[in-house]
């Protein structure tokens, strides 16, 4: 460890790439407002974020509203199995030529939606328990199941998005790009947090439910303008082909 401390310099990279944080900046708007494509990922992934960061903040007083004695250990082991069998079954899809990312990401936004609808469900088909302490309720049950589903839709999430990233974003700028988009993320994250007792739990789930339904929307949307932009490139790639073929003399 001395030789290397002694012996080795500090490698800062490229100085001239290095550049300011407002240039950064400024490059990722401009690559955001001239590519539909970006903002429409850029907007996807700050609403399924803005969504899994309050569950993990909000799923624990929704299991035990009245103080329940409940095995956080054991149900957050169970949330990360879920998680790896999402990432596992997005491995499988990804590797399948005939399924798009952009195909099945619609129907994984949706699920994570209506598995966030069942804490309002069962709060109209069960009676709310008002028993200090004791185990988890049935209520509490159904709900601990939806949040599985939501961590198996958080492990299909997580790969699928960064391929998506890598068709969409450009590598140059892609960092500073969703970075750009981090900062209203974690403004709303803020504002949950802060206001966290001005709201039910249930409300609060409510909201996130649409956010992921607009997440849905918006990945539709992405497929369509993604699968327009194809059928123009290979359009052109159609026309100059046979422009040059027409160039070409005929050899006699």
């Amino acid at each position: 460890m001395a030789i290397i401390l002694s012996t080795w310099t500090e490698n800062y990279g490229d100085p001239s790439e290095s550049k300011d944080l407002l240039t950064q900046f400024k490059g990722a708007a401009i690559a955001i407002a001239s590519d539909e494509k970006i903002a429409l990922l850029g907007a996807i992934q700050s609403l399924f974020e803005g969504s899994m960061y309050t569950f993990v903040f909000l799923w624990t007083p929704a299991l035990s509203p009245n103080e329940q004695d409940i095995p956080h250990g054991f149900i957050f082991a169970t949330f990360m199995l879920s998680s790896m069998l999402g990432s596992s079954l997005a491995s499988r899809l990804m590797a399948r030529q005939a399924v798009k990312v952009e195909g099945y990401m619609q129907i994984v936004f949706l699920v994570s939606s209506a598995s966030f609808l069942l804490p309002l469900i069962t709060t109209f088909i069960l009676e709310p328990s008002t028993e200090k302490g004791g185990s988890i309720t049935a209520g509490g049950r159904l709900q601990l199941l939806g949040f599985c589903v939501f961590e198996a839709c958080v492990g299909i999430f997580w790969p699928s998005i960064m391929k998506m990233r890598s068709q969409y974003i450009p590598e140059e700028s892609r960092s500073t790009i969703m970075n750009f988009f981090r900062i209203p993320l974690n403004i709303f994250v803020c504002v949950v947090l802060y206001n966290v007792n001005a709201f039910p739990i249930t409300v609060m789930f409510g909201m996130c439910a649409i956010f992921l339904f607009m997440a849905s929307v918006l990945q539709r949307r992405l497929m369509v303008v993604a699968e327009s932009h194809k059928t123009k490139s290979l359009d052109t790639w159609v026309v100059t082909k046979e422009r040059d073929t027409e160039a070409e003399p005929l050899n006699i």
